[in-house]
């Protein structure tokens, strides 16, 4: 149950990113092979793989998998790095608490829009963005919390 937990993000991630694959899939098979296609099947996509990446963000943010440069960081002695370390967890999860706050505004004024196809409200679509800003405003506030408290560790001189 513990593994499931720590891989959720990635399990869903990958489930949406099945889901928008099948239905590409399904449709072009029907397009080709029956003549008619799924009218909604593009939405279904668009809307999975929107899904897919903020959620799969928010993954790779957790495992830490995203890019840094850091030749100059590592010049600095280590008390310096944590430090350095520190302040830009506490940019990353201002930057990420203002991109959460502003996906929930972004998402309360869609409500009322409905999708092209489907008719249902964008609120489901946008809110992949509340979701994944979300999850990554809450792994970086444990990094953040981490990284002061590597500060206060002996033995790094």
């Amino acid at each position: 149950m513990k593994k499931i937990l720590n891989n959720l993000e990635e399990i869903i991630a990958g489930i949406f990113i099945c889901i928008t694959v099948s239905s590409v899939i399904l449709n072009v098979m029907l397009r080709t092979f029956g003549g008619s296609p799924i009218s909604s099947a593009e939405e279904i996509a668009t809307t999975s793989f929107i899904w897919s990446i903020y959620i799969g963000g928010a993954a790779c943010f957790k495992k830490k998998m995203h890019i840094g440069v850091d030749m100059l960081v590592q010049l600095l002695p280590k008390k310096m790095q944590k430090i350095f370390m520190v302040l830009v967890n506490i940019f990353v999860t201002v930057l990420t608490g203002v991109l959460f706050y502003l996906s929930i505004i972004f998402t309360k004024y869609s409500v009322s829009k409905p999708t092209s196809v489907l008719g249902i409200s964008s609120a489901y679509v946008n809110s992949a963005l509340i979701v994944g800003f979300g999850l990554i405003l809450f792994h970086s506030i444990g990094f953040t919390i981490k990284a002061i408290r590597d500060i206060n560790k002996e033995g790094d001189k």
